[in-house]
């Protein structure tokens, strides 16, 4: 089977060609990032396997990759790229990978927790413009952390929040219990939590979850942070409660609309924290991520 890495940055690339082994099915590495979805065909070029970082690979241009059966999906939100069910009917078998990049993640929605509980990144720019702003910031220590959705990346959390003295509650769409977290319904966690976190996937079911009347539900002068995906929140609803103050500060890694317009209206509120979709990005996700890539493309030409 041919096999084309579609979209690969360079410091992927490097560490997928590091990671091969002998006798591992030859892969035609495109190292542009920035391709375009009408792209793929000639990209592919009859290519069974392709391997996808970011790219969109609507319905449409997949009946145009003829010979395409399989792609492996750099992380868990391929949904977010592309239509699974519309392509398994194309004979198109979507594979993700999982786990890859629990721990950087969950750091990166502790460290917006902690940015927007003292206000760093606002600091931070009204100091770059001369200004001495000095507010009182939240202390956590002794605070309820609330996680909406428990799978890996939020079990990390919590074990970074217990260790720092932080209560943690928890709902799940299952039932799950973890040591040191209490697992409530969702109309109490909203109420109790002096922070809350999302960790959903995104799916038909979970679109839009955190709606305008869950909201206004949550404790006022809440904080808000969100390293799943931007469609889990109503984002008119959020906008508005950041204005009003019901929200003290959001953390942001994900937006409905990637790259974030420079002209959104997140960017012009002061007491949101934004970061680039990032939380995934550190050496050590990006070694499990292709190594796991590598081990799809293994079990698929052995089948």
């Amino acid at each position: 089977m041919r096999v084309v890495f579609v979209d690969a940055n360079e410091s992927l690339a490097v560490i997928f060609e590091r990671l091969a082994k002998p006798g591992d099915p030859p892969v035609m590495i495109h190292r542009d990032p920035d391709i375009t979805s009408d792209q793929y065909p000639g990209i592919l070029d009859g290519a069974e396997i392709a391997i996808v970082d970011h790219t969109a690979l609507p319905t449409d241009i997949a009946r145009k990759c003829k010979g395409l059966k399989h792609v492996v999906f750099l992380g868990t939100g391929a949904r977010s790229y592309m239509n699974p069910e519309e392509l398994a009917e194309l004979g198109i078998a979507v594979h993700l990978i999982k786990g890859y990049g629990d721990t950087a993640v969950a750091e990166c929605a502790i460290a917006l927790m902690w940015a927007a509980a003292r206000g760093l990144a606002q600091m931070d720019r009204e100091m770059r413009e001369g200004r001495w702003l000095r507010d009182d910031g939240m202390q956590l220590t002794g605070k309820t952390l609330g996680l909406i959705g428990f799978g890996g990346i939020a079990a990390e959390v919590a074990r970074i929040a217990l260790g720092s003295g932080i209560q943690v509650l928890a709902w799940n769409r299952t039932a799950k219990s973890h040591a040191g977290v209490e697992f409530v319904g969702i109309d109490a966690l909203l109420a109790r939590s002096h922070v809350v976190s999302l960790h959903l996937l995104l799916n038909d079911e979970t679109r839009g979850f955190l709606s305008r009347q869950r909201i206004a539900a949550m404790r006022p002068g809440v904080i808000l942070v969100n390293t799943a995906r931007g469609a889990l929140v109503d984002e008119a609803a959020m906008i508005d409660a950041l204005k009003s103050g019901h929200i003290r500060h959001a953390g942001l890694d994900v937006f409905n609309v990637e790259p974030l317009p420079a002209d959104h209206a997140l960017t012009r509120l002061p007491n949101v924290t934004l970061s680039a979709h990032s939380a995934f990005r550190t050496p050590e996700a990006s070694e499990n991520l292709m190594a796991a890539a590598w081990e799809h493309c293994r079990r698929i030409v052995k089948s």
